[in-house]
């Protein structure tokens, strides 16, 4: 094992994959850890979209609450920021809809840039309000638009139902329990968490996390998230192919399905990856890699943008050291 993660290492390097940090977790055991290059296993990193993952997780305990429902309408959850006029297509928006990143929106980027110049211009600005008030070009469920604002719209949905920000209605409910300590979340101007980035945790953390998910939400034989919302959350929902209006419908070649790790499809704020995992996904490379068939975990950070060549790191390396 430790021939082969030296290669790793050395393959990380030679790719520009500026990698931070690895801990691999094998039937329930860490195998390997190690930080390099600036990282510290003490340290907080920032997890941009792996923050996503993580909203998904509230978004399953609500519902297991009976605060949210899957098949809820967002113009349900929040009367009171619709603009004067809702068309159609805004109004069919369930909270499903936004978990698979299919919410209608052409544009998801935009609509992320969109808010933040505006907030620039106006930092008093309702996020909510300006997201209900972006054209929904498409029909809900039918098209693949990455949104991190809509995983905001989740993490305001969650507040809204539970009356808590999202961290500190996960802080007793998954971060203690997994022993989680320092959690940092990002807010909007409105007094949200922003969801879908914005949250900082240790490696340490990440490892924890997908090992409650490869555990189907049980964790030191409690049920922290229930299995139903793991089984769901990581399966393919939709295509991952981005922003066109047959996402929804589009077969990836044999050759894309063996060389690409974003096309395996989307699940509930996760992606499908190669060898039947899933993973959580952050811009510069962190990763959370669910490994259901070898039983095993991977948590990377990093700080480039060599996604894919990091992502073979684990295919070519760490994937043959645990079959």
């Amino acid at each position: 094992m430790l021939a082969a993660m030296d290669s790793l290492w050395q393959q990380a390097a030679a790719d520009s994959v500026d990698l931070h940090s690895v801990v691999v977790v094998k039937d329930g055991q860490v195998i390997y850890e190690d930080w390099r290059n600036g990282g510290h296993p003490d340290s907080l990193h920032v997890l941009y979209s792996v923050s996503k993952t993580f909203t998904s997780l509230a978004v399953g305990m609500a519902i297991d609450d009976s605060l949210l429902r899957i098949d809820e309408k967002i113009v349900d959850i929040f009367p009171d920021y619709l603009p004067d006029s809702v068309g159609d297509n805004l109004a069919a928006v369930t909270v499903e809809d936004l978990l698979t990143m299919s919410a209608g929106h052409a544009s998801g980027p935009n609509l992320y840039t969109d808010i933040m110049r505006l907030t620039e211009e106006d930092s008093t600005m309702s996020w909510v309000r300006q997201y209900l008030s972006y054209p929904v070009e498409y029909e809900p469920g039918t098209v693949f638009s990455y949104s991190s604002m809509g995983t905001y719209m989740l993490s305001a949905a969650v507040q809204a139902r539970t009356g808590k920000k999202l961290i500190d209605y996960l802080t007793p409910r998954l971060f203690e329990p997994l022993g989680i300590e320092g959690a940092v979340w990002a807010e909007s101007p409105e007094g949200v968490n922003t969801g879908g980035w914005g949250l900082m945790l240790k490696t340490e953390d990440l490892a924890k996390a997908g090992q409650l998910m490869l555990n189907h939400g049980e964790w030191n034989g409690k049920q922290i998230v229930p299995a139903e919302w793991i089984d769901a959350m990581s399966q393919r929902h939709i295509s991952s192919m981005q922003g066109t209006p047959n996402s929804i419908e589009y077969i990836p070649t044999e050759e894309e399905l063996m060389t690409s790790d974003w096309v395996q499809g989307y699940g509930y704020q996760v992606w499908r990856c190669r060898h039947n995992a899933y993973r959580a996904d952050g811009s510069f490379g962190q990763f959370i890699v669910v490994m259901p068939d070898q039983n095993a975990v991977v948590a990377m950070t990093a700080g480039s943008h060599t996604y894919q060549k990091e992502l073979n790191l684990v295919w070519d390396y760490i994937l043959p050291q645990i079959k």
